[in-house]
């Protein structure tokens, strides 16, 4: 069953166009005239229960502006959409009920208050009842390991403490549904590893839908079986992750710090970037090597002192696709 069912929504903004000199800047005060830009055109999609799903782009994709729409914050231009039999924007406030939302770093703590205030207030926001409160409360601070700070100040926690605490302040009501968008953005990796080990047992746990946008490639292989890329306010591709990872997400960049020096270095496999007597960067490409491969004539010719992987941005994946012909490969079947 889908709990989100999209049909050719979009959204259409209007800004007022601006005249150069002053005659253009009288004429726009007395007779404004006005530019659209369309951020989202015409989408399509469903999301079923209990997914986990990747809703990808590049930045001024239309992923927030769907995510807006589809939370009732924004009114679309037309199209139709249901969350959880609900439309979005004519049924707002109960539909805030069943759902929840991480909007990446835009807080719904209080800034100077200990995170457990704000769940409380937020119990309260939510009308649920002092037993059923501090039951779930009790299930939060376990399932997302905040005992050490939950009475810590919001303002005094580190970035990846309080990512913890925002997703916990959106499950306080156990929503069906939550969106995430960004929730790792600024985190270190030991924290990103954290906040995705945390998803995925909300997902597992709790069956809760997800419904998640990122920019970090190791966010959406790690956890989503199905990816749905957005660019230009379209949908270019509705596919699975393992299609994505083994056509799109192949390229990675290899950081190497030697040991003791070695001036002299040859691979078989992979494009070296830049060589010195201290490290080697060089680029792989998964479909045609293995990292393991290259790795290994590495170890047979230098002392390797530290190794570092790069996923491949998310813009060099979208134009990785946009590079191919269309309809290559397989396409995701929904529903």
């Amino acid at each position: 069953m889908a709990v989100i069912a999209v049909n050719g929504l979009h959204k259409v903004f209007r800004a007022k166009a601006k005249e150069p000199g002053l005659r253009g800047s009288v004429r726009a005060l007395l007779r404004p005239a006005y530019s659209e830009v369309a951020a989202v055109k015409g989408i399509s999609f469903a999301v079923e229960a209990g997914e986990l799903l990747a809703f990808i782009g590049p930045n001024g994709a239309g992923k927030s502006t769907t995510i807006k729409m589809l939370t009732g914050i924004l009114n679309p231009t037309g199209g139709t959409a249901q969350v959880l039999g609900l439309v979005p924007w004519e049924s707002r406030r109960q539909l805030a009920y069943t759902i929840g939302s991480v909007f990446g770093q835009k807080s719904q703590l209080w800034y100077h208050l200990p995170a457990l205030d704000s769940f409380r207030l937020l119990g309260s926001i939510y009308e649920l009842p002092e037993r059923d409160l501090a039951k779930r409360l009790r299930e939060v601070v376990e399932l997302f390991e905040l005992g050490e700070f939950i009475k810590t100040p919001v303002r005094k926690l580190s970035l990846g403490q309080r990512m913890r605490c925002e997703i916990a302040a959106s499950i306080l009501h156990r929503p069906q549904v939550i969106f995430l968008d960004e929730p790792t953005i600024g985190l270190d990796v030991v924290a990103k590893l954290k906040i995705r080990e945390l998803i995925k047992r909300l997902n597992e746990e709790e069956k809760t839908t997800i419904f998640l946008t990122s920019h970090d490639a190791g966010d959406i292989e790690q956890l989503c079986k199905r990816v749905i890329v957005i660019n230009h306010g379209e949908i270019i591709l509705d596919t699975s992750t393992s299609h994505l990872r083994h056509n799109y997400l192949t390229t990675r960049l290899v950081n190497v710090k030697f040991a003791a020096p070695c001036p002299e270095l040859k691979l078989s496999q992979g494009e070296i970037l830049k060589h010195t007597e201290k490290g080697v960067k060089f680029r792989i490409n998964t479909r045609f090597t293995s990292i393991e491969d290259v790795l290994g004539e590495l170890f047979a010719q230098a002392e390797i002192g530290d190794i570092s992987v790069e996923e491949p941005a998310m813009e060099e994946v979208i134009r990785e696709i946009y590079g191919r012909p269309p309809g290559e490969g397989e396409q995701y079947a929904v529903g």
